[in-house]
């Protein structure tokens, strides 16, 4: 899920950075952009617009674009990043709490072991401990 995140952040300040104003003017304005994607021909065009640039502007975007995904990942680790996700693994977790728990840790470890057994056994302590890891107490 982070993963997949992160390839779509990359993608949008690509497409930002490498886009006319007119060009972003015209695409659908949306609040939660990080979960949207652009249009294939927005996509196309940007980067045929890329490609005409030159050599020197071109190592000046990706420069601005490596920065930008630095300080997001720096973000992401600090934990000041992408609180929307938090919030929806804390409802997976009363829902489904090995998912959250999965989805968290984002590798099948003893956590989601323990979090699937107390689950099964008991529904409650598996909601419990899957909150408890969501937020990073455990």
């Amino acid at each position: 899920m982070k993963k997949i995140t992160t390839h779509v952040l990359t993608l949008l300040v690509m497409v930002s950075v490498c886009t006319s104003p007119a060009l972003a003017a015209s695409l659908p304005a949306a609040d939660n952009t990080a979960k949207t994607e652009p249009a294939p021909a927005a996509v196309t065009s940007a980067v045929d617009e890329f490609r005409n640039l030159s050599k020197h502007e071109r190592k000046t975007r990706i420069k601005e674009v490596k920065k930008v995904l630095k300080d997001y990942k720096a973000d992401k680790r600090a934990g000041r990043a992408a609180e929307t996700d938090q919030v929806l693994l804390a409802i997976l977790a009363i829902l489904l709490p090995p998912l959250a728990v999965y989805l968290k840790e984002e590798e099948v470890n003893t956590k989601f072991w323990i979090s699937l057994i107390l689950t099964l056994l008991f529904w409650i302590p598996g909601v419990i401990f899957a909150l408890l890891v969501v937020f990073d107490v455990i």
